[in-house]
């Protein structure tokens, strides 16, 4: 008796496994997506971080070649090389920003589902006035206060996301709240938090894992947005916004400097896209 539960959710998570693999598209993009994350965790199979950093004069503003597949930039650094290193950067912050999000933004919004009453109202007024305000704007703004640099970064882009995981945790446990098995728990004495942890994120964590996906591609195009303003990820280290920034004054004369980190960005948050959507076909109840 006690192995049907552990066998049923074995059952569920080969069927949604095999629904996602069946999608053409998002088995595409999970394929593109994991070789950016082989890139990330294993940069040293490619290159050394050396050919990233290390300027040459006389190799400035070089083409293809052997030695250099991307080029070099306008201090002659690899340009293949910051776009391999840039990856860790870019894909290990978009990554950590939006577990920190979706941890902090699924405790508060069942918390508030569940609690109801003044609290949920205070929860969700703050929700709405950060909500009024676009995500970019008060990017800028906390940033400008704060100050460019990764932590700042982290914590302004952390409390972006937080809020949107916050809207979509709790319409997801209002959806689950009144149900038979939330008012036996009620019953057999478990306080909200307990009733959190053991039956709501469980049962909302399908809805958190798309809206994961999807968080994550948005995090890459803002990081990168933010420095190629110069508000983010600082020189000397490699990050494809920054690198767009650095090429955008040859785009005319060596126009890889912008093609390669942007097909970089491009290809990753395509990628996170359709597996969001893939992910988001497998877990729906109406396909099991």
């Amino acid at each position: 008796m006690k192995d049907r539960p552990l066998k049923r959710r074995k059952k569920y998570f080969l069927q949604t496994i095999g629904r996602f693999a069946q999608n053409r598209t998002a088995m595409a993009g999970f394929i593109i997506f994991s070789i950016f994350i082989f890139t990330a965790l294993f940069p040293g199979v490619f290159c050394s971080y050396e050919d990233a950093v290390r300027q040459d004069a006389a190799m400035r503003l070089k083409g293809f070649s052997g030695e250099h597949w991307f080029g070099t930039d306008r201090m002659g650094r690899d340009v293949f090389a910051r776009i391999v290193y840039g990856t860790r950067i870019s894909l290990g912050l978009s990554i950590l920003v939006v577990l920190l999000s979706a941890f902090t933004g699924g405790i508060l919004g069942s918390f508030s589902a569940l609690a109801g009453g003044s609290t949920d109202n205070l929860i969700m007024r703050v929700v709405d006035i950060f909500t009024c305000i676009p995500n970019i704007l008060l990017t800028l703004a906390m940033i400008t206060v704060m100050g460019p640099g990764i932590r700042n970064l982290i914590i302004a882009m952390g409390i972006i996301y937080t809020i949107g995981f916050i809207r979509v945790t709790r319409s997801a446990v209002l959806s689950i709240v009144g149900m038979d098995f939330i008012s036996a728990a009620r019953i057999s004495g478990f306080n909200t938090w307990e009733i959190i942890i053991r039956h709501v994120l469980p049962n909302a964590v399908g809805i958190i894992i798309v809206q994961s996906a999807m968080s994550v591609a948005g995090a890459i195009l803002s990081i990168a947005g933010l420095s190629f303003l110069g508000l983010g990820i600082q020189p000397p280290a490699p990050e494809w916004g920054a690198m767009l920034n650095e090429g955008r004054e040859y785009m005319r004369t060596v126009p890889l400097l912008i093609i390669m980190p942007g097909l970089a960005i491009l290809l990753t948050a395509l990628s996170l896209n359709l597996i969001g959507d893939g992910l988001r076909d497998a877990l729906d109840p109406r396909h099991r």
